[in-house]
């Protein structure tokens, strides 16, 4: 922080942005509330910055999104976009107002006691909202599914198929009738809002295939689908949320950024440690362990694995068969101990993340240029 002059920390709202100041020496100053605009913020950088000197900006990352952070960065300042729970907190500091949050911030900002979180650019934000649209359409595809089901039971239908939601399924709720006319149609309408849902679940996917083709971290999405239980939506999650994957230094920060290590409460000689810390990204966690149950069964090279990892390179087909041998063996020697199956799968999925990092540095040190901008 010793190459700039000027500190300015904002609590940002839809409408409004309160700012405060501060120079390397002094008591921050709060300035007052602006408009949510861009050109309130330019009129900002005018007035608080002296001419040909380097300022830093803060605020809070939130439902606001990334605007304020790119138009002040194509000013040619710093902006960091602050993670909210990594902000030191006084117990006994019962008063919050937009004005102590903005002088906060900058005092925090100047001390270096902030932690920015990693802003993705414009094309990296698209993707990772087509991949976000598509696990809520997703969600709500299984939350219809699930009243289609409570109703039928409730009705006293029940399927004696094997598996619910194929062909044969459809063709049995085809053939339900009700003697009451009312609950036909209520029957009806929840069985076209499953159908409905899922063509625009099938939509989505096929979006996410076509956007593949002309995104710039698109060979590192074809290079993790060599990964047993990585398939496309679960490939392109992981790498839409997470960006180049060799931005961090080691496995172990992957895991932790995703949430996956042990939390710890150890004070002397007492250690102790409990559930992962679920600190981080939550959408790349979630498909990480449900990759990992696949790692139930031995190890072996079936054809629907073959053809996909047919598009990566040897080195990181490699990678992907070390990982099957090393999970799989995983799995069973922590069942074997006699831990739960979701602990033992959870281990994995976090060993599985180091692997994504391996094969994340073998294909972007190959490119030899980071294609993601970091923040």
């Amino acid at each position: 922080m010793r190459n700039f002059s000027t500190f300015i920390g904002m609590d940002v709202h839809m409408e409004t942005i309160a700012i405060a100041t501060a120079g390397k020496h002094g008591a921050p100053r709060y300035y007052g509330e602006i408009a949510n605009t861009s050109e309130a913020l330019t009129k900002l950088v005018k007035e608080v910055i002296p001419s040909g000197s380097r300022a830093v900006f803060c605020y809070e990352a939130g439902p606001c999104g990334y605007g304020v952070y790119r138009q002040i960065t194509d000013m040619g300042h710093r902006c960091d976009v602050i993670a909210p729970s990594l902000i030191p907190k006084k117990a006994g500091n019962r008063v919050k107002t937009d004005r102590r949050d903005a002088v906060t911030l900058v005092r925090l900002l100047r001390a270096n006691e902030l932690t920015a979180v990693w802003v993705p650019d414009q094309q990296q934000e698209a993707m990772r909202d087509l991949t976000r649209i598509r696990e809520d359409m997703k969600s709500m595809e299984r939350r219809a599914r699930q009243r289609l089901n409570g109703f039928l039971l409730r009705n006293k239908r029940i399927y004696t198929g094997q598996n619910k939601w194929t062909q044969a399924h459809f063709r049995w709720l085809e053939k339900i009738s009700f003697e009451n006319p009312i609950q036909q149609i209520v029957f009806q309408e929840y069985v076209d809002a499953v159908k409905h849902l899922q063509g625009r679940v099938v939509s989505l996917e096929e979006e996410m295939s076509r956007a593949l083709s002309g995104w710039s971290l698109g060979i590192v999405v074809v290079a993790l689908m060599a990964l047993r239980g990585v398939n496309l939506v679960t490939a392109m999650t992981i790498v839409s949320e997470i960006g180049d994957i060799s931005r961090f230094k080691s496995p172990r920060q992957l895991m932790a950024y995703l949430g996956l290590v042990l939390s710890e409460d150890s004070s002397g000689k007492r250690k102790r440690r409990g559930e992962i810390t679920k600190t981080g990204n939550g959408h790349v966690r979630r498909v990480l362990v449900e990759a990992s149950w696949s790692y139930r069964l031995p190890a072996r090279k079936t054809a629907h694995l073959q053809r996909k990892a047919e598009k990566a390179s040897e080195a990181v087909q490699a990678i992907a068969w070390k990982a099957q041998k090393r999970l799989c063996g995983r799995y069973w020697h922590l069942t074997q101990k006699g831990k739960l199956k979701v602990q033992a799968c959870t281990a994995v999925a976090r060993e599985l993340a180091g692997f994504i990092w391996a094969i994340g540095c073998e294909v972007m040190g190959k490119n030899n240029t980071p294609v993601v901008k970091v923040a």
